[in-house]
């Protein structure tokens, strides 16, 4: 999911605007915050409320619109919304929860990086890898776009200081708690959306190492650009159980989330 808002980020990053321009963009057009008194994520249990601006709409209305080719038909009485506008992030994520219906794991996330592919210019993998080598710089850099233009999908987050390989770089970003896996409560779309895929193609694709680390217990996750990421069976999220009381599409009687083993 982080791959494709990234990409697009460096596209427009280069472009010099005048100062006041650039004002309009970020307030506005970028614009999404936390409509909570406290400013800060809702506690446990509790849906965050957000205020989303044109820029998160667009990119909820264009992931959605490419994932509703894989996802199953929606349930009877209802329509796909049409355009890029209609959706919102609860129907974003109803979306994504179509897609997992009659899917494997390994499929589940195949789907996500064809939809990453699709919506990413021709050649854009290979600039990004001749841009962004995986070095200290690099990482740091990912690190820092990914606060404001991932507030949409994740919430708020802040970089901090992480040791790899022995060298400490502010390279990580801790999501206070995750809007994705707040909105679907499943630790199954958490997975096999979005952490899996997005490592994979920031890894693999982009060449640049990248392990995320998401903590069950409050919602919160790591993401720690220039960090090689696992094996699924040694990752600690590959043993994690349902959130029974919350998800729509729990197993109780597993002690593993079900989604994992498929």
């Amino acid at each position: 999911m982080v791959a494709l808002g990234l990409q697009a980020t460096h596209l427009i990053a280069p472009q010099k605007l005048p100062i006041r321009k650039q004002r309009t963009f970020s307030n506005i057009i970028i614009r999404c915050s936390i409509a909570e008194p406290s400013g800060e994520p809702a506690s446990l249990g509790q849906k965050t409320k957000y205020n989303d601006g044109l820029f998160a709409k667009a990119f909820m209305g264009l992931f959605a619109r490419k994932m509703e080719k894989f996802a199953a038909s929606p349930k009877a009485g209802t329509e796909p919304k049409k355009g890029v506008f209609d959706y919102d992030y609860e129907s974003f994520v109803e979306v994504s929860k179509r897609v997992m219906q009659g899917r494997s794991r390994l499929q589940q996330q195949q789907v996500v990086r064809q939809v990453l592919l699709s919506m990413l210019p021709p050649g854009a993998p290979a600039q990004f890898r001749k841009l962004f080598p995986p070095t200290k710089w690099a990482a740091e850099f990912n690190a820092a776009l990914t606060v404001p233009f991932f507030y949409w999908l994740v919430g708020p987050s802040e970089v901090v200081e992480v040791e790899i390989n022995g060298v400490k770089q502010k390279s990580a970003v801790h999501i206070k708690k995750c809007r994705y896996l707040e909105n679907s409560g499943c630790v199954g779309m958490c997975v096999n959306m979005c952490k899996i895929p997005t490592q994979d193609f920031f890894t693999n694709e982009f060449g640049l190492p990248l392990t995320m680390i998401p903590n069950f217990e409050d919602m919160s996750c790591e993401m720690v650009y220039g960090q090689v990421p696992p094996s699924f069976e040694e990752d600690e999220a590959s043993k994690q159980p349902c959130f029974a009381e919350i998800c729509s599409m729990a197993n109780p009687k597993s002690s593993v989330c079900h989604k994992l083993q498929a």
